[in-house]
C-alpha cells in the first residue's frame, strides 16, 4: 500500500508518497508567497495551502495507482492562527508561528495573568508565536473579525478540514496554542475564557495517530483517489519530525535546523521546566517532550547568502571554511533575525554581528552564521542539562543538515553525537507515518519508528575542536544579556 505524507512548512507544502517500508516513490513542492504586512508581522492565506495541497496531490500520483493509497498524514507549521466563519470560510489571513505583533499581548499574559498561573493551566507561558496571543490581539485591533469566529484551527487542522469536512486537531500541535492543559489533554476552560471564546468553537481532539475520517467524495475526485483513504490527525512539524527521525520513547533527542531550529527531546512522561524556557508540550507518539524553538535558523544562512551576498551557492561559500578554522572565529552572531522564543522569549532581540575588523572576511560571516544558530541551540541544551536530563547524542534533520560543515560545528558546539537519518523527509515522512498507525498497517508509533527509521551516518566532535567551541561559548552567552536593554530601547 502506498501513503501520503503532507509537509505544510512556511514557505512551500512537500508532498511525498510511501510505501509500508518507508521506500519513498516520488516528492513534489509547492511554493506560496509569505506576506509581512508591517515589521515584524508574519502572515498567509490558508487559500494558498489549500491550492497547493489540491494540485500537488494529483502530480505526486502521476505514474502510479492511486488506488493503492491507504492512508494520508500531515505536519504542519504551529502555532498560526486560523479563523473559519459559520460558513467555514477563512475570515483573514492565517497568523504565522514568527509573527512578533504580540508582544503586548504576550506582556500582559505573563505579567498581568502571571507566568506561574500560565504554567500551572497549560505547562507553559506565553510566547508572542503562540495561537492565544494572536487572539487576544484579534480581539482587540479587530473586534468585527473576531466576533464572526466559528471555528479556530492550526494550519495543517484547516488542510486535514478541507480533506475530510472535520474540525480537528491533535495534542501535540495544540500544545503550541496555549489553550491547552497540556497535562490532562483538555482545552483549559480558564484560558478559553480569558481569550473570549468557547470550546464550541474550538476543534476535536485526537490522538496523532488517530483516524479524523476519510476523504469528503468531491475531494477524492478532485485528487483522483478513493474516498476510502484515511486521514489521520498528524501532528505539529516538530513532533512529526521526530516521528519521521525515530525520535520517540524516553530520553531520545532530536534536533531540526530547518526555518526555524528545534531541540526535542521526548519523555515517556509529563514534566515541565520550572523556568518555562522550554516548551512542554505533548507528543505525537501519545507521551510528551519538552521542546527548546529558535525562530530562525536556516533561514538565518538562507537570509546571508541570498539577502546580501547575493549568492545561491551555499555549498561554494562553505568550501574555504577548514576545520582548522572551526572555534577559532573572532566573529560572533545573534540569530535573533525576528526576535527570540527559546529560552530568552524575547520579541525586541535582533540579528547582530559582533567582532568584526577590517580584515573580517565572508567567509568569517558565514562560519558566524552557522555557528550562531548552534550556540542558540545550546543555550536550550543547557536548560535541558540543569533539568538532570542527559543527553549525549541525538537526531538531526532539515535543510541546514544537509550542509556537513553545519553538522560538524553543532556536534562540536553541543558536544555531542549526531545521527543523520537515512530520510531526511523530516515531518513529510513522519506524517506518513502516523497514517501507516492510524490504518493499522503498524500497531503503534514505536513499532512504525523501530522498522523503518535507519541511521545513515554519525558525527561525531572532535576533543579539541569542541574544547575551543567551550570558550566561545562562554564569550558567546555574554553577547545577549549585554545587547537586551540596547535591543529594548531601539524597539521601544
Amino acid at each position: 500500500m502506498l501513503y501520503i505524507g503532507i509537509d505544510l512548512g512556511t514557505s512551500a507544502v512537500k508532498l511525498l508518497l510511501t510505501d509500508e517500508e518507508g521506500q519513498i516513490k516520488n516528492i513534489v513542492s509547492k511554493e506560496y508567497p509569505l506576506e509581512f504586512p508591517a515589521p515584524g508581522w508574519s502572515q498567509q492565506n490558508p487559500e494558498d495551502w489549500k491550492r497547493a495541497v489540491l494540485t500537488g496531490i494529483p502530480e505526486l500520483l502521476k505514474g502510479f495507482d492511486a488506488g493503492e493509497v491507504e492512508g494520508i498524514g500531515a505536519g504542519g507549521q504551529m502555532h498560526g492562527l486560523v479563523v473559519l466563519d459559520e460558513e467555514d470560510r477563512v475570515i483573514r489571513p492565517a497568523i504565522l508561528w514568527n509573527d512578533g505583533r504580540t508582544a503586548g499581548q504576550v506582556e500582559y499574559l505573563n505579567e498581568t495573568v502571571g507566568k506561574e498561573k500560565l504554567s500551572a493551566l497549560t505547562a507553559n507561558i506565553a510566547f508572542a508565536g503562540f495561537t492565544a496571543p494572536k487572539l487576544l490581539w484579534m480581539r482587540e485591533q479587530e473586534p468585527e473579525n473576531f466576533s464572526r469566529i466559528r471555528k479556530i484551527m492550526l494550519p495543517k487542522d484547516y488542510i486535514n478540514y478541507i480533506l475530510t469536512g472535520v474540525h480537528s486537531t491533535d495534542f501535540s500541535d495544540a500544545s503550541g496554542m496555549l489553550l491547552l492543559d497540556v497535562e490532562h489533554k483538555c482545552w483549559s476552560g480558564e484560558m478559553l475564557k480569558l481569550c473570549g471564546i468557547t470550546e464550541e468553537q474550538m476543534p476535536k481532539f485526537f490522538e496523532s495517530y488517530e483516524k479524523t475520517g476519510t476523504l469528503k467524495p468531491e475531494i477524492a475526485e478532485q485528487l483522483g483517489l478513493p474516498e476510502t483513504v484515511v486521514v489521520c490527525a498528524g501532528a505539529g512539524d516538530n513532533a512529526a519530525a521526530a516521528v519521521g527521525t525515530g525520535t520517540v520513547g524516553d530520553g531520545a533527542c532530536n534536533i531540526s535546523l530547518g526555518t526555524s531550529g528545534t531541540i526535542f527531546i521526548s519523555s515517556g512522561t509529563f514534566g515541565v521546566d520550572p523556568n518555562n524556557a522550554l516548551h512542554a508540550f505533548a507528543h505525537a507518539d501519545g507521551h510528551y517532550h519538552l521542546m527548546g524553538c529558535m525562530l530562525s535558523a536556516a533561514s538565518c544562512n538562507k537570509w546571508l547568502m541570498e539577502d546580501i551576498f547575493g549568492v545561491k551557492d551555499f555549498e561554494g561559500e562553505q568550501a574555504g571554511i577548514s576545520a582548522d578554522r572551526l572555534g577559532c572565529n573572532r566573529v560572533y552572531f545573534l540569530p535573533y533575525l525576528m526576535g527570540e522564543r527559546s529560552p530568552i522569549n524575547d520579541t525586541n532581540a535582533r540579528g547582530t554581528f559582533v567582532g568584526m575588523t577590517m580584515d573580517t572576511s565572508r567567509s568569517d560571516l558565514t562560519q558566524a552564521v552557522l555557528e550562531g544558530v548552534a550556540f542558540a541551540i545550546r543555550d536550550s541544551l543547557e536548560v535541558a542539562r540543569t533539568l538532570g536530563i542527559d543527553i549525549r547524542r541525538s537526531k538531526i534533520c532539515g535543510g541546514g543538515a544537509k550542509s556537513p560543515l553545519w553538522k560538524t560545528i553543532m556536534a562540536n558546539v553541543l558536544n555531542i553525537q549526531l545521527d543523520v537519518p537515512e530520510s531526511e523527509q523530516g515531518p513529510g515522512m513522519g506524517g506518513a507515518m502516523l497514517a501507516m498507525v492510524a490504518c493499522g498497517r503498524y500497531g503503534s508509533v514505536e513499532e512504525v519508528c523501530g522498522k523503518l527509521v535507519r541511521t545513515a551516518e554519525t558525527v561525531c566532535p572532535t576533543p579539541e575542536t569542541a574544547a575551543r567551541y567551550e570558550e566561545r561559548y562562554r564569550q558567546f552567552k555574554r553577547i545577549y544579556p549585554a545587547l537586551k536593554p540596547v535591543f529594548s530601547a531601539m524597539n521601544g
